[in-house]
């Protein structure tokens, strides 16, 4: 996953500090000051092990995904099918290829079932019985989550991306609706996200990689989680948009499907407590309404809060 968003924050970080990189992709070319780039498809056990065996890697860092520029949550579960088998597979393909080095691997956050308050503790279990669309997805992340553990690794669960070559970089899908006026409150807007700027989560790994007693799973977030129905309208004021309108969730049943629904008014938050604590690791941007200032070019009215 070297080629993709968190992968390019992360591979000057490990230049900085000294790792020699084995920078693993699949078509899109990277560039590695200290390592080498190996092309390869993860989906292809002999292919892979044949690109990365000679290196003996000491530790995996496995951020492979193959997310569409602009999914269409109707089509959620057949959009993230190949992700899905990235996940499952490409993870399993990884542990023979390396010899079963220790792993460090890229779940998300906002995968937790509904749970009042925030979710301080990584051992809540996920939504596996959630919207249709989505438990192909809850199911592949359990995958590899467990055969990241098998590995003596560590499952890093990141907030909703903000940073370049995101949803919320100024070309991004969101920031495109919202500019559009096309991303209404559902509901209530209670949802909750956790968001994570690319290269606080590029900071994550780098931390994780000197800690190989940190096991298990940790949620990597900002320090202020937030619903849909606060930063969505500070968003598109801080773009000129116009202001979200709000629909009712049948409507928006019939408009964006069951997931859409539910990832607009069902998230749940999440802390960073124990990333923190275990890691000593912290977010440049605490406040998602920082990583937007910095990354969109405006400043936010003081008027406005998040």
């Amino acid at each position: 996953g070297a080629s993709g968003a968190i992968g390019r924050q992360l591979l000057p970080l490990l230049d900085a500090v000294g790792h020699e990189t084995i920078a693993l992709v699949h078509r899109t070319p990277v560039e590695v000051e200290n390592g080498h780039v190996v092309t390869a498809d993860a989906l292809d056990r002999d292919a892979l092990t044949t690109a990365v065996s000679e290196f003996e890697p000491e530790v995996v860092v496995n951020l492979l995904t193959a997310i569409p520029h602009s999914p269409n949550p109707r089509k959620f579960d057949r959009e993230f099918a190949k992700t899905n088998l990235l996940r499952r597979e490409g993870t399993a393909n990884l542990v023979v290829a390396t010899g079963g080095v220790r792993m460090i691997s890229e779940s998300v956050a906002f995968a937790y079932a509904p749970h009042r308050g925030l979710i301080a503790d990584e051992t809540k279990p996920l939504w596996e019985h959630g919207p249709k669309p989505f438990r192909p997805a809850v199911q592949a992340l359990e995958e590899l989550e467990r055969i990241t553990a098998e590995t003596g690794g560590l499952t890093l669960r990141f907030g909703s991306l903000v940073g370049p070559g995101t949803g919320f970089a100024a070309d991004g899908m969101v920031v495109t609706a919202v500019r559009g006026g096309k991303l209404p409150i559902v509901g209530d807007g209670s949802g909750t996200f956790s968001f994570v700027h690319t290269h606080d989560a590029a900071t994550a790994i780098v931390a994780a990689l000197e800690r190989p007693d940190v096991r298990g799973a940790l949620n990597i977030v900002d320090d202020e989680p937030v619903a849909v129905r606060d930063w969505l309208p500070a968003l598109a004021r801080l773009i000129g948009a116009p202001k979200p309108r709000r629909i009712p969730q049948w409507l928006a049943r019939l408009v964006v499907g069951s997931w859409g629904t539910a990832f607009l008014n069902g998230m749940v938050g999440a802390t960073n407590a124990r990333a923190r604590t275990e890691l000593d690791w912290r977010p440049r941007y605490g406040r998602v309404q920082e990583a937007w200032t910095a990354d969109l070019g405006a400043v936010m009215a003081p008027s406005v809060a998040v």
